[in-house]
């Protein structure tokens, strides 16, 4: 019963990283969401320029379509490395735990902290790295943009481009 409290303490202090990379989660999910939005419009667009004979838009929006996967990717892994890192905190919650009672299992504990460390530091550069190529989307947009159909037009058969309210106005 007297370990009780070092027990406690010895789960909860790596549950400071838990929370920091579930914050860093939830921006990474924000982020991808609205990657993954864009290029499902920029597929829809694609498609329309196609079928309407619009090579030169067609091929603009599929060099984009490219940015923006890479852009998706890095989001994916630092998505990938962050998830490694809060599951590899969590073991090493219960393993210094375990600690208390199994020596050997603190050893164990701290090489799994500091590999979940190394992936939550290794997510964090891929997250930076996206950031830092974030705009090029939107420059190569404005670049490309005089060769874009900015007449009324339908991006489907279904309908609208709901995801965009700047068109909905103009349909």
């Amino acid at each position: 019963m007297e370990d009780l409290p070092r027990f406690f303490q010895a789960v909860v202090s790596p549950a400071i990283f838990i929370s920091a990379g579930a914050l860093l989660m939830l921006s990474l999910n924000v982020r991808l969401m609205g990657i993954v939005t864009r290029m499902r419009q920029f597929h829809r667009e694609k498609h329309a320029a196609s079928r309407a004979g619009r090579a030169q838009e067609a091929a603009t929006l599929a060099e984009q379509i490219v940015s923006i996967e890479g852009r998706a990717e890095r989001i994916r892994r630092a998505c990938l490395f962050t998830l490694i890192s809060l599951a590899g905190t969590i073991v090493t919650c219960l393993l210094l735990g375990f600690g208390l009672y199994w020596p050997s299992a603190q050893t164990v504990a701290v090489i799994v902290f500091v590999a979940s460390i190394f992936c939550f530091l290794v997510g964090t550069l891929f997250y930076l790295a996206e950031i830092s190529v974030a705009l090029s989307s939107v420059r190569d947009e404005a670049k490309f943009f005089h060769l874009m159909d900015l007449g009324v037009r339908v991006t489907s058969e279904l309908g609208p481009d709901t995801e965009n309210p700047e068109r909905r106005g103009h349909l």
